[in-house]
């Protein structure tokens, strides 16, 4: 009896198809309405307030403010920055202000006191910062108390300590020409389009890229159009913003000439693309939003949780030093008061007005610097319009409720659609 044997011919892999410009934005309104709103919220308020600010006083809109805006918003975006981190995991550091402030009071005592060049100085701040992160980890994940707890009483042990660090009370002047420049000084305007090109055309590279190795694999990957429309809008964005930047904003330009992007702005940029590139593009990444979605599921999975909780601490703290010495150089100085006051206030809204979650799980470190733009343009603003600190803190505050209003109602409704 012979059998007949059917050879099925395989065909080339199925290719996914390439979606248009109108069912990708279907697609996008759909996530929307299912409660992944992502930044939005932060983009359409700070559009508001820009225009608002910008109607009732026109010298928001100035070149000088705009640069001032950078200066004052940088130490604050460093600082929510590693933030966003921590609140990834659905821990809270309240430390993270004072824990600036004690890195910068260790970088004047190195720089100035001591008189170690500016680089060591650097070094031992953020050392101090790595240190600080590692102390306060171990006690959330090894020992098991809270993090609210942990962060509290080093919120409290950091001002003592910057006390000591200060004699008591008085202040350190830095005078170091290098930490001086960090806040207080520009590019050439020449090198500013230079790192405006290169930023543009290193997004191009990463973009075309994805979407070349997506299309060959056959899945599904955003429109071709959608690609070149997000590389032209950065382009647009980072030309605006050097053009206006590369102004002179000197009164008196025979005395001093003002002009160029503010150096502080690409070292908070560069960071900006470190920790995307770790959060989006690594194991350790996903690892972070794994423990963050369902700590137990992550453990099952044999992702380490403990050493994750610990790296998160010691990645807050080392962006807290970073901020702290930003902050020492755009006063020249350490006092008392330095990562004290509003900066921990300031730099938890910002991670979350930006997007980042309180819940857990969900944020990227863009959301910090959106939240961040939201904080100082309010503060620059309010100041410009002649209201009090308390008036300010007032719409601050109002703003950080809004916003964590939207991250609990939008995370209702992706429950209830089956998005989350």
């Amino acid at each position: 009896m012979s059998t007949t044997v059917t050879v099925r011919e395989e065909g080339p892999p199925a290719v996914a198809p390439t979606p248009t410009v109108a069912s990708h934005a279907r697609d996008y309104w759909r996530r929307v309405r299912g409660g992944d709103i992502g930044a939005l919220p932060a983009i359409f308020g700070l559009l508001v307030l820009c225009t608002v600010f910008a109607v009732l006083r026109p010298s928001f809109f100035t070149a000088g403010n705009f640069a001032n805006l950078f200066a004052q918003g940088a130490a604050v975006t460093l600082i929510a920055m590693g933030l966003v981190f921590v609140l990834l995991l659905g821990e809270i550091d309240l430390s993270a202000g004072f824990a600036s402030g004690v890195c910068a009071a260790i970088l004047a005592n190195f720089v100035t006191v001591l008189g170690y060049p500016w680089y060591v100085a650097v070094l031992a701040a953020i050392a101090t910062g790595v240190l600080i992160g590692l102390v306060l980890g171990s006690l959330v994940a090894k020992v098991g108390i809270p993090s609210f707890v942990v962060t509290l009483a080093a919120f409290l042990a950091f001002q003592g300590i910057v006390l000591v660090l200060i004699s008591g009370g008085s202040n350190i002047a830095i005078r170091d020409p290098v930490l001086v420049a960090i806040a207080n000084r520009n590019l050439p305007p020449l090198l500013g389009w230079l790192l405006a090109a290169l930023a543009v055309g290193g997004y191009a590279a990463v973009q075309v890229l994805r979407y070349r190795n997506r299309m060959a694999r056959g899945l599904v990957t955003d429109p071709l159009t959608v690609v070149v429309g997000r590389i032209g809008l950065l382009a647009l964005i980072l030309g605006t913003a050097v053009f206006i930047l590369n102004l002179e904003r000197s009164r008196n330009v025979l005395i001093v000439s003002l002009k160029g992007v503010p150096i502080v702005v690409p070292i908070v940029a560069a960071l900006l693309v470190l920790w995307t590139f770790v959060l989006r593009r690594t194991a350790y990444g996903r690892h972070i939003y794994a423990v963050g979605g369902n700590r137990e599921a992550a453990r099952r999975a044999g992702i380490n949780v403990d050493r994750i909780r610990i790296s998160v601490f010691v990645i807050c703290s080392g962006m807290a030093a970073i901020g702290g010495i930003v902050a020492a150089s755009r006063a020249n100085s350490v006092d008392p008061n330095t990562g004290g006051s509003k900066v921990l206030l300031y730099a938890v809204g910002a991670a979350v007005i930006g997007g980042t979650s309180l819940f857990g799980g969900k944020g990227r470190v863009l959301d910090a610097v959106l939240g961040g733009a939201v904080v100082a343009v309010i503060d620059n603003g309010m100041g410009l319009m002649g209201y009090s600190s308390g008036i300010t803190y007032m719409v601050t505050g109002l703003v950080l409720l809004l916003a964590a209003s939207v991250d609990a109602l939008s995370r209702r409704r992706a429950a209830a659609t089956g998005n989350r």
